[in-house]
């Protein structure tokens, strides 16, 4: 049994847990870490896979034909073992499919592959979610990669900041209790910019579910690209040493919602036999 697997190229290096599916590290060439260490004292995740949730619905449960299951926020396959299905020194595909033990959370037929690719220093990250069952299948996806903050090229962590590909001028949401708050906020997205200071996340994460951007540059070092996922979260514990930067398609429950998961706002309707796509890519725009 593969517990831990490592990919590089002459830019990229990464390790990949069997738990979850999760990457664990990404370093440089110089062997500098990007990605954050899981220190407890914060927060142990470090790259989290969010299926078949993004976020949580209202009690913990979700309802599927009238019929309620119970299901953690975020979902299972953060904490389920993978198969490792492929391998080469620069990519590496794991596998989780339907169980006993997942039908009693989400009561559909899935397969998702979840393959990591390290191509001219760039690290792909690409998960598909097949439907083997024999009715249309809800499903949400979120990657909720932690990066260092500061990162290590020298820059202060009050230095560092996010700038969108577009403008982000729509109000965002925030999180109550875990469910998203009906109010709406202004956006503190100003000129493409996201400066970043603890006192943006006190109140928790800040959640664009009207996202114009499919790329931002983070830190003026790192580029990340997630052109299929239309929502995003970005989320820090105060004080700590990471940013999650968290494309999404799908977010948690607004705390009105309490119906079917396949009205619940940014699920995706998978039919049986097909295959629905989620990517996100992160790499150095510049050799430091």
């Amino acid at each position: 049994m593969t517990d831990i697997v490592s990919i590089a190229d002459s830019s990229l290096s990464a390790r990949i847990s069997a738990t979850g599916a999760e990457l664990v590290r990404l370093r440089d060439r110089h062997g500098l870490d990007l990605l954050w260490d899981g220190n407890p004292a914060f927060w142990t995740g470090r790259a989290p896979l969010l299926f078949p949730l993004v976020g949580e619905a209202k009690g913990n449960v979700i309802r599927v034909d009238g019929v309620a299951y119970g299901i953690p926020r975020h979902g299972f396959a953060r904490t389920s073992h993978f198969a490792l299905v492929a391998r080469t020194p620069a990519a590496c595909t794991w596998r989780l499919e339907a169980s006993e033990a997942t039908w009693r959370q989400y009561p559909f037929d899935f397969r998702l592959d979840v393959t990591y690719a390290i191509e001219g220093g760039v690290l792909h990250m690409t998960a598909e979610v097949t439907n083997k069952g024999n009715r249309i299948m809800p499903a949400s996806f979120g990657f909720h990669p932690a990066l260092r903050w500061p990162l290590p090229y020298g820059k202060p962590r009050a230095g560092h900041e996010i700038v969108f590909e577009r403008d982000e001028s729509a109000p965002i949401r925030r999180p109550i209790g875990g469910l998203l708050s009906s109010a709406r906020y202004p956006s503190p997205v100003r000129d493409r910019c996201l400066a970043l200071h603890d006192g943006l996340f006190e109140d928790g994460a800040i959640v664009f579910d009207r996202l114009e951007s499919r790329s931002l540059i983070y830190g003026g070092t790192m580029r990340v690209a997630f052109p299929d996922m239309p929502h995003l979260g970005i989320w820090t514990k105060p004080g700590a040493g990471f940013v999650c930067i968290e494309p999404w398609q799908g977010h948690a429950s607004s705390e009105d919602f309490d119906g079917e998961l396949a009205d619940k706002p940014g699920m995706v309707s998978i039919a049986p036999d097909a295959t629905r796509r989620f990517g996100v890519s992160i790499g150095l725009i510049r050799s430091p």
